[in-house]
Protein backbone atom coordinates (compact mmCIF):
# COMPACT_ATOMS: atom_id res chain seq x y z
CA UNK A 1 0.00 0.00 0.00
CA UNK A 2 1.60 3.15 -0.85
CA UNK A 3 -0.08 6.80 0.85
CA UNK A 4 1.11 8.70 -2.41
CA UNK A 5 -1.78 10.56 -4.07
CA UNK A 6 -1.91 10.80 -7.95
CA UNK A 7 -2.79 14.09 -9.89
CA UNK A 8 -5.84 15.02 -10.97
CA UNK A 9 -7.69 12.92 -13.78
CA UNK A 10 -10.37 13.97 -15.98
CA UNK A 11 -11.84 12.20 -19.06
CA UNK A 12 -14.59 13.09 -21.20
CA UNK A 13 -17.53 11.58 -22.41
CA UNK A 14 -17.23 8.48 -24.23
CA UNK A 15 -20.47 9.13 -26.09
CA UNK A 16 -20.74 13.26 -26.10
CA UNK A 17 -21.58 15.20 -23.25
CA UNK A 18 -24.78 17.38 -22.54
CA UNK A 19 -24.24 21.33 -24.50
CA UNK A 20 -26.48 22.59 -21.62
CA UNK A 21 -26.74 21.09 -17.50
CA UNK A 22 -30.46 19.90 -17.46
CA UNK A 23 -33.47 21.64 -15.41
CA UNK A 24 -33.94 19.25 -13.23
CA UNK A 25 -31.38 16.81 -12.48
CA UNK A 26 -30.64 13.93 -9.96
CA UNK A 27 -27.34 13.66 -7.46
CA UNK A 28 -26.20 10.38 -6.52
CA UNK A 29 -23.79 10.46 -3.71
CA UNK A 30 -21.97 7.08 -2.27
CA UNK A 31 -19.23 6.09 -0.84
CA UNK A 32 -18.61 2.51 -2.41
CA UNK A 33 -16.15 0.73 -0.48
CA UNK A 34 -14.02 0.32 -3.52
CA UNK A 35 -16.37 -1.92 -5.08
CA UNK A 36 -17.20 0.23 -8.21
CA UNK A 37 -14.86 -2.16 -10.13
CA UNK A 38 -14.61 -5.08 -7.72
CA UNK A 39 -18.00 -6.12 -7.18
CA UNK A 40 -19.56 -7.82 -10.56
CA UNK A 41 -23.19 -6.30 -9.28
CA UNK A 42 -22.28 -2.65 -9.53
CA UNK A 43 -22.57 -2.24 -13.10
CA UNK A 44 -26.11 -3.39 -13.68
CA UNK A 45 -27.23 -1.55 -10.18
CA UNK A 46 -25.75 1.56 -11.62
CA UNK A 47 -27.76 0.89 -14.79
CA UNK A 48 -31.05 0.31 -12.82
CA UNK A 49 -30.24 3.55 -11.33
CA UNK A 50 -30.09 5.30 -14.53
CA UNK A 51 -33.64 4.10 -15.74
CA UNK A 52 -35.26 5.41 -12.81
CA UNK A 53 -34.02 8.80 -12.44
CA UNK A 54 -32.65 11.38 -14.33
CA UNK A 55 -29.37 10.90 -13.12
CA UNK A 56 -26.47 13.75 -13.85
CA UNK A 57 -24.48 13.83 -11.53
CA UNK A 58 -22.09 11.33 -9.72
CA UNK A 59 -20.12 11.49 -6.59
CA UNK A 60 -18.31 8.58 -4.92
CA UNK A 61 -15.91 7.92 -2.26
CA UNK A 62 -13.39 5.43 -1.90
CA UNK A 63 -13.64 4.56 -5.73
CA UNK A 64 -11.48 2.57 -7.64
CA UNK A 65 -10.38 4.90 -10.32
CA UNK A 66 -9.53 3.92 -13.95
CA UNK A 67 -8.10 5.75 -16.47
CA UNK A 68 -10.41 4.16 -19.06
CA UNK A 69 -13.49 3.61 -17.45
CA UNK A 70 -15.41 4.56 -14.73
CA UNK A 71 -19.33 2.47 -15.40
CA UNK A 72 -20.87 5.87 -16.25
CA UNK A 73 -20.05 5.74 -19.98
CA UNK A 74 -22.24 8.81 -21.19
CA UNK A 75 -20.43 11.16 -17.93
CA UNK A 76 -17.01 13.23 -17.77
CA UNK A 77 -15.51 12.48 -14.79
CA UNK A 78 -12.73 14.10 -12.08
CA UNK A 79 -11.21 12.43 -10.05
CA UNK A 80 -8.44 12.37 -7.48
CA UNK A 81 -6.76 9.47 -5.70
CA UNK A 82 -5.43 9.17 -2.37
CA UNK A 83 -4.20 5.73 -2.10
CA UNK A 84 -2.29 3.22 -4.03
CA UNK A 85 -3.08 -0.43 -3.92
CA UNK A 86 -1.53 -3.22 -6.29
CA UNK A 87 -1.24 -0.31 -8.56
CA UNK A 88 -4.66 0.59 -8.45
CA UNK A 89 -5.86 3.92 -7.19
CA UNK A 90 -8.26 4.85 -5.24
CA UNK A 91 -10.34 7.91 -3.80
CA UNK A 92 -13.10 10.58 -4.82
CA UNK A 93 -14.43 10.66 -8.55
CA UNK A 94 -16.87 13.40 -9.43
CA UNK A 95 -18.98 12.22 -13.02
CA UNK A 96 -21.82 14.83 -14.92
CA UNK A 97 -23.59 14.76 -17.78
CA UNK A 98 -21.77 17.90 -18.92
CA UNK A 99 -18.09 18.33 -18.50
CA UNK A 100 -17.18 20.30 -15.93
CA UNK A 101 -15.42 24.00 -16.54
CA UNK A 102 -13.01 23.65 -13.54
CA UNK A 103 -11.46 20.73 -11.73
CA UNK A 104 -9.27 21.16 -8.12
CA UNK A 105 -7.86 18.87 -5.80
CA UNK A 106 -7.61 19.54 -2.15
CA UNK A 107 -5.28 17.10 0.06
CA UNK A 108 -6.01 17.48 3.90
CA UNK A 109 -3.08 18.73 5.55
CA UNK A 110 -2.98 16.08 7.96
CA UNK A 111 -2.95 12.08 7.29
CA UNK A 112 -5.18 9.46 8.68
CA UNK A 113 -3.20 8.43 12.24
CA UNK A 114 0.66 8.72 11.70
CA UNK A 115 1.30 6.59 8.85
CA UNK A 116 -1.96 6.57 7.03
CA UNK A 117 -3.33 8.81 3.51
CA UNK A 118 -4.37 12.23 3.49
CA UNK A 119 -7.87 12.98 2.45
CA UNK A 120 -8.69 14.12 -1.24
CA UNK A 121 -11.27 17.16 -1.44
CA UNK A 122 -12.31 17.49 -5.42
CA UNK A 123 -13.97 21.12 -6.29
CA UNK A 124 -15.79 21.24 -9.70
CA UNK A 125 -18.04 23.63 -11.56
CA UNK A 126 -20.69 23.00 -14.21
CA UNK A 127 -21.78 26.56 -16.27
CA UNK A 128 -25.77 26.38 -16.14
CA UNK A 129 -27.75 27.82 -17.98
CA UNK A 130 -29.16 30.92 -16.93
CA UNK A 131 -24.81 32.07 -16.66
CA UNK A 132 -24.49 31.17 -13.30
CA UNK A 133 -22.16 28.16 -12.51
CA UNK A 134 -22.76 25.29 -10.13
CA UNK A 135 -19.97 24.88 -7.82
CA UNK A 136 -19.77 21.06 -6.31
CA UNK A 137 -17.42 19.91 -3.86
CA UNK A 138 -17.25 15.85 -3.07
CA UNK A 139 -15.71 14.83 0.12
CA UNK A 140 -14.32 12.34 1.80
CA UNK A 141 -13.62 13.92 5.45
CA UNK A 142 -10.54 13.02 7.76
CA UNK A 143 -11.43 10.32 10.20
CA UNK A 144 -8.84 9.53 12.83
CA UNK A 145 -7.65 12.59 13.81
CA UNK A 146 -8.45 14.80 17.13
CA UNK A 147 -11.37 17.12 16.67
CA UNK A 148 -9.13 20.43 16.31
CA UNK A 149 -7.82 18.28 12.94
CA UNK A 150 -10.93 17.95 11.82
CA UNK A 151 -12.33 21.32 12.39
CA UNK A 152 -9.48 22.87 10.65
CA UNK A 153 -10.06 20.77 7.46
CA UNK A 154 -14.01 21.46 7.52
CA UNK A 155 -12.21 25.55 7.59
CA UNK A 156 -10.57 25.05 4.93
CA UNK A 157 -13.34 23.45 2.77
CA UNK A 158 -15.53 26.18 3.88
CA UNK A 159 -12.62 28.68 2.67
CA UNK A 160 -12.60 27.11 -0.87
CA UNK A 161 -16.15 27.73 -1.28
CA UNK A 162 -17.00 30.71 0.60
CA UNK A 163 -16.10 33.01 -2.56
CA UNK A 164 -18.63 31.43 -4.88
CA UNK A 165 -22.42 33.44 -4.84
CA UNK A 166 -23.98 30.96 -7.05
CA UNK A 167 -25.85 27.47 -6.59
CA UNK A 168 -23.77 24.85 -4.52
CA UNK A 169 -23.67 21.11 -3.72
CA UNK A 170 -21.47 19.83 -1.10
CA UNK A 171 -21.68 16.22 -0.69
CA UNK A 172 -19.97 13.08 0.41
CA UNK A 173 -18.94 11.12 3.53
CA UNK A 174 -18.08 13.46 6.51
CA UNK A 175 -17.23 10.99 8.71
CA UNK A 176 -19.39 13.11 11.88
CA UNK A 177 -19.55 10.42 14.26
CA UNK A 178 -19.62 12.59 17.45
CA UNK A 179 -21.80 15.39 18.93
CA UNK A 180 -18.29 17.59 18.49
CA UNK A 181 -18.29 16.76 14.69
CA UNK A 182 -21.68 17.32 14.01
CA UNK A 183 -21.77 20.55 15.23
CA UNK A 184 -18.61 21.23 13.38
CA UNK A 185 -20.19 20.37 10.35
CA UNK A 186 -23.32 22.22 11.39
CA UNK A 187 -21.56 25.38 11.96
CA UNK A 188 -20.24 25.00 8.25
CA UNK A 189 -23.72 24.51 6.98
CA UNK A 190 -24.43 27.73 8.48
CA UNK A 191 -21.65 29.41 7.81
CA UNK A 192 -22.29 28.63 3.65
CA UNK A 193 -26.13 29.22 4.11
CA UNK A 194 -26.94 24.97 3.24
CA UNK A 195 -29.88 23.39 3.59
CA UNK A 196 -30.04 19.48 4.05
CA UNK A 197 -31.19 17.14 1.61
CA UNK A 198 -33.62 14.58 4.20
CA UNK A 199 -33.21 10.83 3.97
CA UNK A 200 -35.29 8.39 5.32
CA UNK A 201 -34.72 7.82 9.30
CA UNK A 202 -32.34 5.35 10.15
CA UNK A 203 -31.11 4.33 7.07
CA UNK A 204 -28.45 6.74 6.27
CA UNK A 205 -24.58 5.06 7.21
CA UNK A 206 -24.02 6.42 10.67
CA UNK A 207 -21.92 5.58 13.74
CA UNK A 208 -22.65 6.02 17.19
CA UNK A 209 -26.34 7.33 15.98
CA UNK A 210 -24.32 10.27 14.21
CA UNK A 211 -24.97 10.19 10.39
CA UNK A 212 -21.80 10.10 7.89
CA UNK A 213 -23.46 10.60 4.34
CA UNK A 214 -25.07 14.16 3.85
CA UNK A 215 -25.78 15.86 0.14
CA UNK A 216 -26.25 19.74 1.43
CA UNK A 217 -27.16 22.33 -1.17
CA UNK A 218 -28.09 25.86 -2.11
CA UNK A 219 -29.53 28.00 -4.49
CA UNK A 220 -31.44 24.76 -5.60
CA UNK A 221 -34.95 23.09 -5.24
CA UNK A 222 -34.62 19.60 -3.60
CA UNK A 223 -37.88 18.06 -5.45
CA UNK A 224 -37.59 13.75 -3.74
CA UNK A 225 -34.99 12.33 -2.09
CA UNK A 226 -34.44 8.38 -2.02
CA UNK A 227 -32.20 5.81 -0.36
CA UNK A 228 -31.38 2.68 -1.53
CA UNK A 229 -30.46 -0.35 0.75
CA UNK A 230 -31.27 -3.35 -1.40
CA UNK A 231 -27.78 -3.28 -3.18
CA UNK A 232 -25.69 -5.41 -1.13
CA UNK A 233 -22.95 -3.69 -2.61
CA UNK A 234 -20.57 -1.75 -0.24
CA UNK A 235 -21.22 -0.61 3.81
CA UNK A 236 -22.51 2.81 2.61
CA UNK A 237 -26.13 3.06 1.34
CA UNK A 238 -26.34 5.33 -2.15
CA UNK A 239 -28.02 8.77 -1.75
CA UNK A 240 -30.31 10.64 -4.71
CA UNK A 241 -31.37 13.87 -4.17
CA UNK A 242 -33.43 15.37 -7.31
CA UNK A 243 -33.43 19.03 -7.68
CA UNK A 244 -34.97 21.59 -9.93
CA UNK A 245 -32.71 24.62 -10.63
CA UNK A 246 -33.86 27.67 -9.60
CA UNK A 247 -35.97 30.38 -11.32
Amino acid sequence: MIFVPSKLQHKSCQTGCMERFPERFTVLCWNVHKKNFGDTGFPSFVRSLMQRYPLSLVLLQEAQIEEDSCAFSAFSYDAAANIEINRRFYGVLTASVKESSLAEVHLTKSSEGFVGPHKSLLLTTYALPGGEDLLLLNVHAINFRAQRIYEEELNVLMKKAAAHKGPMIVAGDFNAWSRKRADALHMLRERLSLQTAVFEAGKVKSFMGYPLDFILYRGLHCIETEIMTDHGISDHHPLLATFRLSP
